[in-house]
């Protein structure tokens, strides 16, 4: 039997080009590819997104692109993909398409995130876990590691502020692939130099993310015919809480709605949810509680199956943490104990009871939704679990039901419009 595990360990040979060129109208755009000397070898991507796909990274070098009046970005924009070796403070294996392309998602959410120190936590090119915080950088990470420390192993860590010893610490308590900051603390890159394989880069644009908001860049996307769909890319109008519309509707009867407006705290979370949602993959939900993720839904196909997934993820992610927080012991592995441990099912138990209780943690939460509530259904899926606010684009011809969903709570459940849906595939 052949060895698996070489499929992963094999680089696979890179035939693409050096150069790049595309032509739109008048405009010629040149990039040019990135490699990397490693070991004294020149390396390009390892390989794909599987590993028996060649692949190759090219950054903007030569051309700007101008259309209906908008810049797009270009040379001397670039982070990931501008990334040199002097940037790749520690290949481990040298970096594949995944890996650039979890820390470009990163990029993609951080960027609505400035304000305050910020920590994502990616895995297959959708965020586990992410957080802000006023306390600093090591309080965000362990926040963002705290909404799902099952997803976050073997994942993808971006932050927006220099990276410290604190945070080096807890980072290096799990395994990472990668790590990307704006620059690091002597002492905290020793720390993540003792984890061979993990991939440090240090991108300063990181610390800069602000100049790129409302900037869009070309977004090719390829048809499996070898056509190519051309789009602006998703700029985000919701940029501080005032941007936020206000939630209400018309019937056709001439009956009006309007929902209760958030509070501050709950219009922050909002904020912050929205700015994640931008990079999360359609059809999703995000639940957040002061300033972190507790749950994220991804990649469903319907508005209220997506609701009653992210729920039951909830729940069992609360539950883990709950584990082994007691135990040391995942909740797969307290529930095997369980069955021939008294205590261990006792505890159990009252795990399963405070899980329930709080609704795996939703319980005083807000959520978002990247696309409109087409029913009620979704939305009181939401107030069951004890959401208070909820952020969506509106502009379903059931807004008023929706609405008065929300009116009907006991307490009220606030709601805004977003005005965009923020759909990525």
């Amino acid at each position: 039997m052949s060895d698996l595990k070489k499929m992963y360990t094999t680089v696979v040979e890179d035939p693409f080009p050096s150069e790049l060129v595309i032509r739109l109208g008048e405009t010629e755009l040149v990039f040019a590819k990135r490699t990397w000397t490693i070991d004294g070898e020149e390396k390009g991507l390892r390989y794909g997104e599987n590993p028996d796909q060649p692949a190759a990274l090219y950054a903007p070098a030569a051309g700007r692109l101008s259309l209906g009046g908008v810049e797009f970005r270009g040379p001397g924009d670039g982070l990931i993909c501008a990334a040199t070796e002097e940037h790749l403070l520690q290949s481990g294996k040298h970096p594949g398409k995944t890996n650039l392309t979890d820390v470009d998602n990163g990029v993609n959410i951080l960027q609505y995130l400035t304000a305050k120190p910020a920590a994502v936590i990616l895995k297959h090119n959708n965020p586990c876990g992410a957080a802000w915080s006023e306390a600093g950088l090591c309080a965000a990470f362990e926040a963002a590691f705290a909404s799902d420390r099952i997803a976050a192993f073997g994942g993808a860590i971006v932050v927006n502020r220099t990276l410290d010893v604190a945070t080096a610490e807890k980072i290096n308590a799990v395994y990472f692939e990668v790590v990307a900051a704006p620059d690091y603390e002597p002492a905290a890159l020793d720390i993540l130099k003792s984890k061979k394989n993990l991939r440090i880069f240090k991108l300063p644009g990181l610390a800069q993310l602000d100049k790129l908001v409302g900037q869009p860049y070309l977004d090719l996307k390829s048809l499996a015919d070898g056509g190519i769909v051309a789009q602006f890319s998703f700029r985000n109008r919701i940029l501080a809480a005032g941007d936020f519309l206000p939630a209400q509707a018309t019937d056709k009867a001439g009956i009006t709605v309007v929902a209760r407006t958030p509070t501050r705290q709950e219009a922050e979370d909002l904020l912050f949810a929205w700015a994640v949602e931008a990079g999360v993959t359609s059809n999703s939900v995000i639940f957040v509680k002061n300033g972190a993720t507790v749950a994220i839904g991804t990649g469903e196909q319907d508005r209220v199956g997506v609701v009653e997934l992210t729920i039951f993820k909830a729940k069992t992610k609360y539950a883990d943490s709950l584990a082994f927080a007691a135990h040391k012991l995942s909740l797969y592995e307290l529930t095997q104990k369980a069955a021939a441990d008294p205590e261990a099912a006792a505890s159990l138990a009252d795990i399963k009871a405070r899980t329930e209780a709080t609704m795996g943690g939703l319980a005083g939460s807000v959520v978002v939704s990247d696309g409109f509530f087409p029913f009620r259904d979704g939305v009181d899926l939401c107030i069951g679990a004890g959401v208070t606010a909820i952020a969506q684009p509106g502009g379903s011809i059931r807004d008023t039901e929706v609405i008065a969903a929300c009116n009907e709570a006991t307490p009220q459940v606030a709601m805004v419009f977003t005005g965009q849906r923020s759909f990525r595939h």
